[in-house]
């Protein structure tokens, strides 16, 4: 078997870009909160929950934001591939050699 014969190749590189994606769209959102609201006067600061701003928002909703993203493209987008030497194609029919 070919890495570039075998579909579980495909899917694993799809679900290897979207998690890419994913995590740098979660490194601009911290650094987009955390320095654009964070670069202002200390005495400027807004506070939610005791917490500046630019933390709450880059952090702590970053995290539950991202967390749910990731579960969403988890439960929707990824598919159980298998780990055995059977080589059936994708719909589970023939022989893909």
């Amino acid at each position: 078997m070919k890495k570039g014969t075998d579909w579980r190749y495909r899917v694993s590189n799809r679900e290897a870009v979207m998690g890419t994606v994913l995590a740098i769209l979660n490194f601009i959102w911290w650094y987009a909160f955390a320095y654009g609201l964070g670069g202002r006067p200390i005495k400027e600061y807004t506070y939610i929950l005791g917490f500046p701003a630019w933390f709450f928002y880059s952090c702590m909703m970053g995290f539950v934001v991202f967390t749910i993203l990731v579960w969403i493209m988890v439960k929707f987008f990824f598919k159980e591939v298998p780990f055995d030497l059977d080589e059936t194609n994708e719909d589970g029919e023939g022989d893909v050699r």
